[in-house]
Protein backbone atom coordinates (compact mmCIF):
# COMPACT_ATOMS: atom_id res chain seq x y z
CA UNK A 1 0.00 0.00 0.00
CA UNK A 2 2.77 2.43 1.01
CA UNK A 3 6.44 2.20 0.15
CA UNK A 4 9.31 4.51 1.09
CA UNK A 5 12.43 3.90 -1.03
CA UNK A 6 15.72 5.50 0.09
CA UNK A 7 13.86 8.60 1.29
CA UNK A 8 15.83 11.46 2.81
CA UNK A 9 14.69 14.83 4.14
CA UNK A 10 16.64 17.98 4.93
CA UNK A 11 15.14 21.34 5.81
CA UNK A 12 18.36 23.37 5.51
CA UNK A 13 20.24 21.46 2.79
CA UNK A 14 22.87 20.27 5.26
CA UNK A 15 21.37 18.25 8.13
CA UNK A 16 19.32 15.15 7.32
CA UNK A 17 16.31 14.73 9.60
CA UNK A 18 15.34 11.55 7.68
CA UNK A 19 18.21 9.29 6.54
CA UNK A 20 17.66 6.64 3.87
CA UNK A 21 14.20 5.57 4.98
CA UNK A 22 12.98 2.26 3.57
CA UNK A 23 9.59 1.08 4.81
CA UNK A 24 6.67 -0.90 3.41
CA UNK A 25 3.12 -0.80 4.80
CA UNK A 26 0.59 -3.42 3.71
CA UNK A 27 -3.04 -2.73 2.80
CA UNK A 28 -5.25 -2.81 5.89
CA UNK A 29 -2.32 -2.57 8.29
CA UNK A 30 -2.17 -0.32 11.37
CA UNK A 31 1.43 0.91 11.58
CA UNK A 32 2.60 3.27 14.31
CA UNK A 33 5.65 5.50 13.99
CA UNK A 34 7.05 5.81 17.50
CA UNK A 35 9.95 7.83 18.81
CA UNK A 36 11.05 10.80 20.92
CA UNK A 37 10.58 14.42 19.82
CA UNK A 38 12.78 15.23 16.83
CA UNK A 39 13.24 11.61 15.77
CA UNK A 40 11.63 12.15 12.33
CA UNK A 41 8.29 10.39 12.72
CA UNK A 42 6.06 13.43 12.05
CA UNK A 43 8.27 14.57 9.15
CA UNK A 44 7.81 11.11 7.60
CA UNK A 45 4.03 11.43 7.99
CA UNK A 46 4.02 14.91 6.43
CA UNK A 47 6.02 13.67 3.43
CA UNK A 48 3.50 10.87 2.93
CA UNK A 49 0.61 13.35 3.19
CA UNK A 50 2.28 15.71 0.69
CA UNK A 51 2.75 18.64 3.08
CA UNK A 52 6.54 18.29 2.95
CA UNK A 53 8.60 17.28 -0.12
CA UNK A 54 11.18 14.51 0.10
CA UNK A 55 14.73 15.75 -0.52
CA UNK A 56 15.75 12.41 -2.04
CA UNK A 57 14.17 9.06 -2.79
CA UNK A 58 10.64 8.08 -3.79
CA UNK A 59 7.35 7.45 -1.99
CA UNK A 60 4.80 5.10 -3.55
CA UNK A 61 1.08 4.80 -2.79
CA UNK A 62 -0.73 1.82 -4.28
CA UNK A 63 2.20 1.34 -6.66
CA UNK A 64 2.16 4.96 -7.92
CA UNK A 65 4.99 7.43 -7.25
CA UNK A 66 3.47 10.40 -5.38
CA UNK A 67 6.41 12.73 -4.73
CA UNK A 68 5.14 15.25 -7.26
CA UNK A 69 1.44 14.68 -6.58
CA UNK A 70 -0.35 17.47 -4.63
CA UNK A 71 -1.89 16.50 -1.26
CA UNK A 72 -5.54 16.80 -2.40
CA UNK A 73 -4.99 14.25 -5.18
CA UNK A 74 -3.44 11.55 -2.97
CA UNK A 75 -6.77 10.36 -1.52
CA UNK A 76 -5.40 10.41 2.02
CA UNK A 77 -7.41 11.21 5.17
CA UNK A 78 -5.64 13.14 7.94
CA UNK A 79 -6.37 13.51 11.66
CA UNK A 80 -4.34 16.21 13.45
CA UNK A 81 -3.51 16.58 17.14
CA UNK A 82 -5.62 19.75 17.46
CA UNK A 83 -8.42 18.20 15.32
CA UNK A 84 -8.39 21.25 12.93
CA UNK A 85 -12.20 21.47 12.85
CA UNK A 86 -13.71 24.66 11.45
CA UNK A 87 -15.16 26.44 14.53
CA UNK A 88 -17.77 28.43 12.55
CA UNK A 89 -19.22 25.30 10.93
CA UNK A 90 -21.52 22.65 12.39
CA UNK A 91 -20.41 19.04 12.61
CA UNK A 92 -22.43 18.25 9.48
CA UNK A 93 -20.77 21.13 7.61
CA UNK A 94 -17.29 20.07 8.76
CA UNK A 95 -17.92 16.57 7.48
CA UNK A 96 -19.47 17.77 4.23
CA UNK A 97 -16.56 20.08 3.40
CA UNK A 98 -14.13 17.46 1.97
CA UNK A 99 -16.99 16.06 -0.11
CA UNK A 100 -17.96 19.49 -1.47
CA UNK A 101 -14.34 20.07 -2.46
CA UNK A 102 -14.60 16.86 -4.47
CA UNK A 103 -17.82 18.17 -6.09
CA UNK A 104 -20.08 15.37 -4.88
CA UNK A 105 -23.84 15.69 -5.22
CA UNK A 106 -25.97 16.95 -2.31
CA UNK A 107 -27.80 13.64 -1.80
CA UNK A 108 -24.54 11.67 -1.74
CA UNK A 109 -23.00 14.15 0.71
CA UNK A 110 -25.96 13.87 3.09
CA UNK A 111 -25.83 10.07 2.91
CA UNK A 112 -22.09 9.90 3.62
CA UNK A 113 -22.27 12.40 6.49
CA UNK A 114 -25.13 10.43 8.07
CA UNK A 115 -23.28 7.12 7.67
CA UNK A 116 -19.99 8.37 9.09
CA UNK A 117 -21.70 9.95 12.13
CA UNK A 118 -23.34 6.59 12.82
CA UNK A 119 -19.93 4.96 12.47
CA UNK A 120 -18.38 7.13 15.21
CA UNK A 121 -21.57 6.91 17.32
CA UNK A 122 -22.52 10.60 17.07
CA UNK A 123 -25.73 10.41 14.99
CA UNK A 124 -27.51 13.27 16.79
CA UNK A 125 -24.62 15.74 16.96
CA UNK A 126 -24.63 17.01 13.36
CA UNK A 127 -26.18 20.38 14.22
CA UNK A 128 -23.63 21.27 16.93
CA UNK A 129 -20.50 23.34 16.52
CA UNK A 130 -17.09 22.06 17.71
CA UNK A 131 -17.14 24.32 20.80
CA UNK A 132 -20.31 22.54 21.95
CA UNK A 133 -18.59 19.14 21.95
CA UNK A 134 -16.35 17.45 24.52
CA UNK A 135 -12.73 16.66 23.63
CA UNK A 136 -13.60 13.04 22.92
CA UNK A 137 -16.52 14.03 20.69
CA UNK A 138 -14.34 16.48 18.74
CA UNK A 139 -11.79 13.73 18.27
CA UNK A 140 -14.46 11.42 16.86
CA UNK A 141 -15.63 14.12 14.45
CA UNK A 142 -12.02 14.60 13.28
CA UNK A 143 -11.77 10.84 12.64
CA UNK A 144 -15.14 10.89 10.83
CA UNK A 145 -13.98 13.73 8.58
CA UNK A 146 -10.87 11.74 7.66
CA UNK A 147 -13.06 8.75 6.71
CA UNK A 148 -16.02 10.44 5.02
CA UNK A 149 -14.57 10.42 1.48
CA UNK A 150 -13.44 6.75 1.63
CA UNK A 151 -9.69 7.44 1.57
CA UNK A 152 -7.24 4.72 0.62
CA UNK A 153 -5.13 5.64 3.62
CA UNK A 154 -5.66 7.50 6.93
CA UNK A 155 -2.82 9.33 8.69
CA UNK A 156 -3.08 10.29 12.36
CA UNK A 157 -0.60 12.69 13.98
CA UNK A 158 -0.81 12.28 17.78
CA UNK A 159 -4.61 12.67 17.68
CA UNK A 160 -5.12 11.75 21.35
CA UNK A 161 -2.53 14.11 22.82
CA UNK A 162 -5.09 16.65 24.08
CA UNK A 163 -7.26 14.12 25.95
CA UNK A 164 -7.11 13.12 29.61
CA UNK A 165 -5.72 9.68 30.51
CA UNK A 166 -9.01 7.81 30.86
CA UNK A 167 -10.54 9.21 27.66
CA UNK A 168 -7.27 8.71 25.82
CA UNK A 169 -7.25 5.00 26.70
CA UNK A 170 -10.92 4.65 25.71
CA UNK A 171 -10.28 6.31 22.33
CA UNK A 172 -7.30 4.03 21.66
CA UNK A 173 -9.63 1.03 21.71
CA UNK A 174 -12.32 2.85 19.70
CA UNK A 175 -9.89 3.78 16.91
CA UNK A 176 -8.48 0.25 16.89
CA UNK A 177 -11.96 -1.29 16.69
CA UNK A 178 -12.91 1.13 13.90
CA UNK A 179 -9.81 0.09 11.98
CA UNK A 180 -10.61 -3.60 12.44
CA UNK A 181 -14.22 -3.10 11.34
CA UNK A 182 -13.46 -1.04 8.23
CA UNK A 183 -10.20 -2.68 7.18
CA UNK A 184 -8.62 0.71 6.43
CA UNK A 185 -4.88 1.33 6.29
CA UNK A 186 -3.70 3.57 9.14
CA UNK A 187 -0.34 5.23 9.74
CA UNK A 188 -0.26 6.63 13.27
CA UNK A 189 2.32 8.88 14.95
CA UNK A 190 2.87 8.99 18.70
CA UNK A 191 5.58 9.25 21.34
CA UNK A 192 3.44 7.26 23.80
CA UNK A 193 4.79 3.70 24.06
CA UNK A 194 1.66 2.23 25.69
CA UNK A 195 -0.48 3.74 22.93
CA UNK A 196 1.71 2.18 20.25
CA UNK A 197 1.63 -1.24 21.94
CA UNK A 198 -2.16 -1.10 22.36
CA UNK A 199 -3.13 -0.06 18.83
CA UNK A 200 -0.61 -1.33 16.31
CA UNK A 201 -0.12 -4.28 14.00
CA UNK A 202 3.49 -3.14 13.66
CA UNK A 203 5.58 -0.40 15.26
CA UNK A 204 8.43 1.49 13.57
CA UNK A 205 10.76 2.91 16.24
CA UNK A 206 12.54 6.09 15.12
CA UNK A 207 15.74 7.67 16.44
CA UNK A 208 17.60 10.56 14.77
CA UNK A 209 15.84 10.03 11.43
CA UNK A 210 16.58 6.30 11.27
CA UNK A 211 14.20 3.41 11.91
CA UNK A 212 15.77 1.24 14.61
CA UNK A 213 13.29 -1.63 14.40
CA UNK A 214 9.99 -2.45 12.68
CA UNK A 215 8.12 -5.31 14.35
CA UNK A 216 4.88 -6.38 15.99
CA UNK A 217 4.24 -4.97 19.49
CA UNK A 218 5.18 -8.22 21.24
CA UNK A 219 8.34 -8.59 19.14
CA UNK A 220 9.40 -4.98 19.88
CA UNK A 221 8.83 -5.46 23.61
CA UNK A 222 10.14 -9.00 24.06
CA UNK A 223 12.96 -8.97 21.51
CA UNK A 224 14.39 -5.44 21.04
CA UNK A 225 17.24 -5.34 18.53
CA UNK A 226 19.33 -2.69 20.29
CA UNK A 227 19.68 -0.77 23.55
CA UNK A 228 17.69 2.24 22.34
CA UNK A 229 14.61 0.16 21.53
CA UNK A 230 14.93 -1.79 24.79
CA UNK A 231 15.10 1.40 26.85
CA UNK A 232 12.47 3.34 24.90
CA UNK A 233 9.78 0.64 24.99
CA UNK A 234 8.57 -0.17 28.49
CA UNK A 235 10.48 -0.45 31.75
CA UNK A 236 13.83 -2.13 31.51
CA UNK A 237 16.63 -3.25 33.83
CA UNK A 238 20.13 -2.48 32.56
CA UNK A 239 23.33 -4.15 33.70
CA UNK A 240 26.71 -3.26 32.20
CA UNK A 241 29.38 -5.88 31.61
CA UNK A 242 31.84 -7.55 29.26
CA UNK A 243 31.40 -10.72 27.22
CA UNK A 244 33.61 -13.55 28.50
CA UNK A 245 32.39 -16.40 26.33
CA UNK A 246 30.08 -16.79 23.32
CA UNK A 247 28.43 -20.17 22.65
CA UNK A 248 27.26 -21.52 19.26
CA UNK A 249 23.65 -21.69 20.54
CA UNK A 250 23.47 -17.87 20.77
CA UNK A 251 23.98 -17.67 24.54
CA UNK A 252 26.89 -15.68 25.92
CA UNK A 253 28.46 -15.32 29.36
CA UNK A 254 28.85 -11.75 30.62
CA UNK A 255 30.90 -10.62 33.61
CA UNK A 256 29.37 -7.68 35.43
CA UNK A 257 31.44 -4.87 36.95
CA UNK A 258 30.79 -6.50 40.36
CA UNK A 259 32.41 -9.73 39.14
CA UNK A 260 29.23 -11.81 38.87
CA UNK A 261 28.61 -13.91 35.77
CA UNK A 262 25.35 -13.73 33.83
CA UNK A 263 24.12 -15.87 30.91
CA UNK A 264 22.23 -13.95 28.21
CA UNK A 265 21.02 -14.13 24.61
CA UNK A 266 23.71 -12.61 22.39
CA UNK A 267 21.91 -10.03 20.24
CA UNK A 268 24.27 -7.11 19.61
CA UNK A 269 27.57 -8.71 20.67
CA UNK A 270 29.76 -11.07 18.71
CA UNK A 271 32.95 -11.97 20.55
CA UNK A 272 34.66 -12.10 23.95
CA UNK A 273 35.83 -8.67 25.08
CA UNK A 274 32.79 -6.83 23.70
CA UNK A 275 31.27 -4.32 26.10
CA UNK A 276 27.56 -4.90 26.48
CA UNK A 277 24.40 -3.67 28.11
CA UNK A 278 22.16 -6.44 29.44
CA UNK A 279 18.43 -5.75 29.01
CA UNK A 280 15.93 -7.49 31.29
CA UNK A 281 12.20 -6.77 31.80
CA UNK A 282 11.11 -6.37 35.46
CA UNK A 283 8.28 -8.89 35.13
CA UNK A 284 10.74 -11.59 33.97
CA UNK A 285 12.67 -11.59 37.25
CA UNK A 286 11.77 -13.98 40.09
CA UNK A 287 12.38 -13.46 43.82
CA UNK A 288 12.62 -16.08 46.54
CA UNK A 289 11.42 -19.68 46.21
CA UNK A 290 12.27 -21.46 42.98
CA UNK A 291 14.94 -19.08 41.68
CA UNK A 292 17.73 -21.63 42.19
CA UNK A 293 16.48 -23.55 39.13
CA UNK A 294 17.03 -20.54 36.84
CA UNK A 295 20.14 -19.91 34.73
CA UNK A 296 21.00 -16.69 36.56
CA UNK A 297 20.81 -16.30 40.36
CA UNK A 298 22.20 -13.13 41.99
CA UNK A 299 22.10 -11.59 45.45
CA UNK A 300 19.83 -8.60 45.91
CA UNK A 301 19.05 -6.10 48.64
CA UNK A 302 15.54 -4.61 48.82
CA UNK A 303 15.58 -0.80 48.77
CA UNK A 304 11.88 0.00 48.27
CA UNK A 305 8.46 -1.66 48.00
CA UNK A 306 5.55 0.10 46.30
CA UNK A 307 2.08 -1.46 46.32
CA UNK A 308 0.31 -0.85 42.99
CA UNK A 309 -2.74 -3.08 43.30
CA UNK A 310 -2.15 -5.78 40.71
CA UNK A 311 1.57 -5.96 41.51
CA UNK A 312 4.23 -4.81 43.97
CA UNK A 313 6.99 -2.76 42.37
CA UNK A 314 10.18 -3.77 44.16
CA UNK A 315 13.41 -1.78 43.80
CA UNK A 316 16.62 -3.60 44.71
CA UNK A 317 20.36 -3.30 44.44
CA UNK A 318 21.45 -6.11 42.10
CA UNK A 319 24.74 -6.45 40.22
CA UNK A 320 25.81 -3.00 41.34
CA UNK A 321 22.60 -1.35 40.08
CA UNK A 322 20.59 0.30 42.92
CA UNK A 323 17.57 0.79 40.63
CA UNK A 324 16.94 -2.83 39.66
CA UNK A 325 13.16 -3.30 39.41
CA UNK A 326 11.12 -6.47 39.92
CA UNK A 327 7.35 -6.55 39.41
CA UNK A 328 5.84 -9.15 41.74
CA UNK A 329 2.25 -10.20 40.91
CA UNK A 330 -0.18 -9.59 43.76
CA UNK A 331 -1.42 -13.14 44.27
CA UNK A 332 -1.43 -15.82 46.95
CA UNK A 333 2.15 -16.83 46.05
CA UNK A 334 3.57 -13.34 46.67
CA UNK A 335 6.58 -13.66 49.03
CA UNK A 336 6.66 -11.67 52.27
CA UNK A 337 9.29 -8.99 51.68
CA UNK A 338 10.58 -6.07 53.72
CA UNK A 339 12.85 -3.13 53.03
CA UNK A 340 16.50 -3.95 53.81
CA UNK A 341 15.99 -7.69 53.32
CA UNK A 342 18.61 -9.73 51.41
CA UNK A 343 17.07 -11.97 48.78
CA UNK A 344 17.99 -14.16 45.83
CA UNK A 345 16.76 -12.97 42.41
CA UNK A 346 16.83 -15.05 39.25
CA UNK A 347 15.96 -15.07 35.57
CA UNK A 348 16.47 -17.21 32.47
CA UNK A 349 19.18 -16.60 29.89
CA UNK A 350 16.54 -16.24 27.13
CA UNK A 351 14.85 -13.35 28.96
CA UNK A 352 18.12 -11.42 29.25
CA UNK A 353 19.46 -9.78 26.06
CA UNK A 354 23.09 -8.73 25.53
CA UNK A 355 22.85 -5.53 23.47
CA UNK A 356 25.11 -2.71 22.32
CA UNK A 357 26.47 -0.58 25.16
CA UNK A 358 25.22 3.03 25.19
Amino acid sequence: MVRFVNVQKSYDGETLVIKDLNLEIARGEFVTMLGPSGSGKTTTLLMLAGFEPATHGEIFLDGRPINRMPPHKRGIGMVFQNYALFPHMTVDENLAFPLEVRRMGKAEIEKRVRNVLEMVELPRFGHRRPAQLSGGQQQRVAVARALVFDPTLVLMDEPLGALDKQLREQMQYEIRHLHDRLGITVVYVTHDQAEALTMSDRIAVFKDGVIQQVSSPDEIYERPLNSFVAQFIGENNRLHGMVEKARPDGICTVRLATGELVSASAVKVSKPGDRTLLSLRPERVKIGAGVEALANVLDGSIEELIYLGDHVRTRLTVGGDPDFIVKIPNNTERPALERGMSVKVGWSAEDCRALDEV
